[in-house]
């Protein structure tokens, strides 16, 4: 295969798992090839509910919460992840992707410990129990991009098997929820992570370049403060 020195090597995206109580990585999660295409979406936890306000407007909420926001906006990515044995011909995979799925996998599953350490809760007697916690999970695209997630979505499309029936070929689509502090208890390590998420937004935002009223049509400052 011919190499180009002069072409920088991609960053990958991944997952990391990380201890919450530590902040120590225990496993990196490296998708083989980048998505080429990410949905965002992004709602915002607005103060004002909506529905009919009477005077020929459509809002029931309290007009003065119509600009006020409760938290930090709800925002979900979803994409589509390819692995592929076939384009790693040179490290052994007896087993095909079975490994790369299962780690996947993990991530929305609890371990077989945590279910034996909760039924044996439940045989002394145990009126509650606490839903089993997993470890913190981030999601990388890139240094800019660093932040919790919860899995909400996986879905598992197999299209090749060796002659074992090991699945050597599968696209994954996968969903998250990113974890705000609205999502996680104060001092969670999680919540600082998305604070120094939003405060990389702030500073992106900040180093974009605004624009002049006449850009718009606007044509003066009196349409803006409804003096004209």
């Amino acid at each position: 295969m011919t190499r180009y020195p002069d072409i920088p090597k991609p960053i990958r995206s991944g997952l990391v798992v990380v201890d919450p109580d530590h902040g120590t990585p225990q496993r990196v999660i490296v998708l083989q090839f980048n998505p080429d295409t990410l949905e965002r979406g992004i709602a915002p936890q607005s103060a004002g509910d909506s529905g009919d306000a009477g005077g020929g407007g459509t809002g029931s909420g309290d007009r003065n919460e119509a600009l006020r926001l409760k938290g930090p906006a709800q925002e979900t990515w979803k994409f589509t992840a390819e692995i592929d044995a076939t384009d790693q011909l040179e490290i052994a995979a007896p087993d095909g992707i079975h490994p790369q799925l299962a780690v996947l996998e993990m991530l929305v599953q609890p371990t077989t410990a945590q279910l034996r350490a909760a039924t044996r809760l439940t045989q002394k007697g145990s009126i509650e129990i606490s839903p089993i916690e997993m470890p913190l999970t981030l999601f990388t695209w890139g240094s800019k991009r660093v932040m919790p997630v919860r899995l909400t979505e996986l879905s598992v499309n197999e299209s090749a098997f060796d002659v074992r029936l090991n699945p050597i070929r599968a696209s994954l689509s996968i969903g998250m929820k990113i974890l705000t502090v609205s999502d996680l208890p104060a001092g969670h390590r999680g919540a600082d992570l998305y604070m120094a998420h939003l405060a990389q937004k702030e500073r992106l935002a900040a180093a974009a370049r605004g624009g002049g009223l006449g850009a718009p049509g606007l044509g003066g400052a009196g349409l803006v403060t409804g003096r004209g």
